[in-house]
């Protein structure tokens, strides 16, 4: 299946328009919690106020499969 990987709040979307293939939706959510990790150690010190920011996981379709808070999986 594949998941594209939207970074989101209320004024902005950041769109995915790559995605990544994966094998389920517990894969998608470990590739989704990697990209969490990979944005804190990029723009940790820079962007201090993840409040209000998600990562999205969505299906093809444009259907949301999942969202991460950033401000809670980034603490």
């Amino acid at each position: 299946m594949r998941c594209y990987f939207h970074l989101v709040n209320s004024h902005e979307e950041l769109i995915d328009d790559e995605g990544v293939e994966v094998s389920n939706l517990e894969s998608a959510k470990t590739q989704a919690l990697t990209a969490v990790n990979e944005l804190r150690r990029e723009y940790g010190g820079v962007i201090e106020d993840w409040s209000g920011w998600h990562l999205n996981i969505v299906c093809p379709e444009g259907t949301l499969l999942h969202s991460f808070p950033l401000a809670t999986a980034l603490h």
